[in-house]
Parts: C-alpha cells; structure tokens; sequence
C-alpha cells in the first residue's frame, strides 16, 4: 500500500492511495463520513423564545452548527452550551457559549436567525457524539474518491469544522483496525 499526500490544510486533506481493493477504498470513504463520531448540539432546552419562529426550527439550525471535536471522548460525555440574545440584532453560532475549552463553535458567524425589537431567545443546549448513521449534524465531513487508471485512488476530504480533513482519515482508519480485529477474535 503507498500514499501520496497533495493537499493537506484545515479544510482539506488529498491523498492518493495505491495497491487497495475498489472495496477497501470505499470502505474508507463510508467509514470516514458515516462512522467517525463529532459532537452537535442534540437536545435543546427553551426557556425563552419569543421570536416568530418556532423552538422545533430554532432546535433544528442549532443542531446543524458544526462543533469541534477533540479526540478522547467517550460516548456518554455531553457539552452543555448555552445562548442568551435580545433584539434587534442577528443571532450567530459564536453566541453559543461553552465552559468546555476544547469543544466549541467551529464556525463563528453562522447566521441561526433574527431578532426583532425586544424579542428574547434563551436556550440550552446539550452537545453529545454520534455519527452520521444517526443523523447528518453528526457528518464530520465529505469524503469522495476517483479510481485512476494505473488502479490507485485519488481521496479528496473536506471537513465541515469539527476536525482536521486528515484526523477524519485517521480516525476512520482505527475504527476500521478495531473492526478486523473484533471480526478476528470471531472467528478464532
């Protein structure tokens, strides 16, 4: 198996990847966009909202805000953020508050909404880890993949915010080692 690197930043990582299978590489693909795990905002608490739009779609954009997602997390830790805006003026995602200093707002000026004059919203909201098997917010990025001529793969990953492009490889590259190696001691 020989990588080469082409691109690697915080929005994307490119690799080409020679001597795998069609079925590996695509194994890699689903895994990196449908089994890696990021924290989103699930569970939304509204204390006040007296804007024109309803908590249900307030919940929903909310839980859309791509937020970071450190490595050494389990599954049952969950990050509380909190919001608390008055009108007139636009509510962004860098309004969502955390004491947690690694897990935060990866994108600072996404617009959630408006205000009106006196308009109140007042939330918590309670971010846990899950995949994109679960729900899309959980996506940490796209990840496609060209098969060449000479039968190598060109990977292209982009990442949404949550983590680098390159630890969505990474971290889907051990959730499949650690998939062998259940399957391993299956069959032994």
């Amino acid at each position: 198996m020989d990588i080469d690197i082409s691109q690697n930043n915080n929005k994307v990582f490119e690799f080409t990847l020679a001597g795998v299978s069609n079925a590996f590489a695509n194994a890699i693909r689903r895994v990196a966009m449908n089994g890696v795990k990021s924290f989103a905002i699930d569970k939304v608490t509204f204390y006040e909202n007296s804007s024109a739009m309803f908590d249900e779609y307030i919940a929903h954009r909310i839980g859309l805000v791509p937020i970071t997602t450190p490595s050494g997390y389990k599954d049952t830790d969950e990050v509380m953020f909190t919001l608390e805006a008055e009108g007139p003026l636009t509510v962004y995602s860098n309004d969502l508050k955390t004491t947690e200093p690694d897990v935060k707002v990866a994108i600072e000026n996404i617009p959630i909404m408006k205000l009106a004059e006196k308009q109140r919203l007042r939330i918590d909201g309670k971010a846990v880890l899950g995949s994109a098997v679960k729900h899309a917010k959980f996506q940490p990025g796209l990840v496609t993949y060209e098969q060449m001529n000479d039968n190598s793969f060109k990977f292209y990953i982009e990442s949404f915010g949550q983590m680098l492009p390159k630890d969505i490889i990474i971290r889907a590259l051990d959730i499949l080692e650690d998939e062998i190696k259940s399957i391993s001691k299956i069959s032994k």
